[in-house]
């Protein structure tokens, strides 16, 4: 769940903190859910548990991505498995840089100054 300060209810508001912090659901009551929320604390990572009321709490979409390439993989998989597809990599590769090209220019045209003249 991502913690989302609603300012509008101050009941079961988290500390500053925890605001745009993503954690884990490990209690719910009817007002309120418990959170498990790491933090840094000396150079050391605690797994702080807090109770927000509902109001300050949103499903967390981080995960949906990845979920959507796994159940994209598994796909593929079964397709190669039932010889429809030709194999291929399901590793994420990175970004490549754009190719290279070469940019002409015009040929360069001489300006010459306009001579001064008074026209007062």
């Amino acid at each position: 769940m991502d913690i989302k300060c609603q300012p509008a209810i101050h009941k079961g508001m988290p500390f500053k903190f925890y605001h745009g912090r993503t954690g884990i659901v490990y209690n719910v009551t009817k007002r309120a859910v418990g959170i498990k929320v790491n933090k840094e604390n000396n150079g050391k990572i605690l797994e702080k548990r807090i109770n927000v009321r509902v109001e300050h709490v949103t499903p967390s979409k981080c995960r949906d991505e990845i979920i959507a390439r796994v159940q994209k993989n598994e796909a593929i998989k079964k397709a190669v498995r039932a010889g429809t597809m030709q194999r291929q990599s399901l590793k994420r590769s990175p970004i490549q840089p754009k190719a290279a090209y070469t940019v002409k220019l015009a040929a360069p045209e001489t300006i010459q100054p306009i001579p001064f003249s008074n026209l007062l």
